[in-house]
């Protein structure tokens, strides 16, 4: 199992420690203290965040007996995203109701989630999915638009989104209305929409507003019904039972999560290009924190 190797790795690496070059010591020390970070950063990142060049870490990979960086860093990263995690089972589920009153608890709110996600899942049939992607990418404008708690949805869907459709755009914008943003909306253009109940009424109102105009509706909801007078394109409906007061979203997330990737992978080399741009500059302007460079370890 990716856990074990690991585990293993992470072991050697503790083990050998003493014996390696001042500069390998830092990169192993980096690695068992932030075994997460390394699993996913790109080598140039992780050696911009020890302070050492790349070629160190292929140096320590090399000592450790992989072949070169990746293979030395493919248990940590398999270990963070495993493409096995439904073979393994829901025993950790059981072994939480066998605990106290806060495992139990846990272990209702985890089935939960689980339950949640996979119906919403199960219900973003491919016509469906085929219908979002065609209004998306054939439209000149794609709005997307929600309010209140929805809205962090819609905002981190527009935030990757616009790199794989550069049309995409997050309304309102600023303190006015979705449905200013909508007045040039046409046949042309395609209107995104996520609201859960209770619904929200200025969501509703620009569904209304864009049919009137003739735009092409995606509603992202609880419900292939919220409002008279809509009749959207496409609907994927979500599941948001929760054991407590608000409802929960992860259900959601996966399905916009999953066209995301649709429309990623329907850009092509464009927008991998276009990704690479945007992190490029991210980098560029300093958006990203860089830790300072580690202390050597004395021995």
């Amino acid at each position: 199992m990716d856990k074990n190797r690991k585990a293993r790795l992470l072991a050697d690496l503790k083990a050998a420690i003493g014996s390696l070059p001042p500069r390998l010591k830092v990169i192993a020390k980096y690695i068992i203290d932030n075994p997460g970070d390394f699993g996913m950063d790109p080598i140039r990142v992780s050696a911009e965040k020890i302070g050492v060049s790349p070629n160190s870490l292929v140096r320590l990979a090399q000592k450790m007996g992989f072949d070169g960086f990746e293979p030395f860093r493919d248990p940590f990263r398999h270990a963070l995203v495993t493409e096995r995690e439904d073979q393994m089972g829901a025993d950790w589920i059981a072994q939480l109701d066998d605990g106290d009153s806060l495992a139990q608890t846990q272990g209702r709110l985890a089935r939960n989630e689980i339950n949640i996600v996979s119906r919403s899942l199960r219900m973003m049939s491919q016509d469906r999915i085929e219908t979002a992607l065609r209004c998306m990418t054939e439209a000149r404008n794609c709005y997307v638009t929600a309010t209140r708690s929805s809205y962090a949805m819609a905002y981190y869907f527009h935030y990757v989104g616009r790199m794989a459709l550069p049309g995409l755009q997050l309304i309102p914008r600023h303190m006015g209305s979705a449905v200013d943003e909508l007045i040039g909306a046409t046949e042309q253009d395609c209107l995104i929409a996520i609201t859960f109940a209770p619904y929200s009424a200025e969501t509703i109102q620009s569904l209304r507003y864009a049919r009137s105009r003739g735009a092409r509706l995606i509603v992202i909801s609880d419900s292939e019904v919220v409002a008279p007078q809509i009749d959207p394109d496409v609907v994927f409906p979500i599941t948001t039972q929760s054991h407590h007061y608000f409802g929960c979203y992860g259900g959601a997330m996966a399905v916009l999560e999953c066209l995301l990737g649709h429309l990623v992978s329907l850009g092509g080399e464009e927008a991998q290009q276009r990704i690479a741009d945007y992190e490029a500059t991210r980098e560029d302007s300093g958006a990203y924190y860089k830790a300072g460079r580690t202390p050597r370890i004395r021995s």
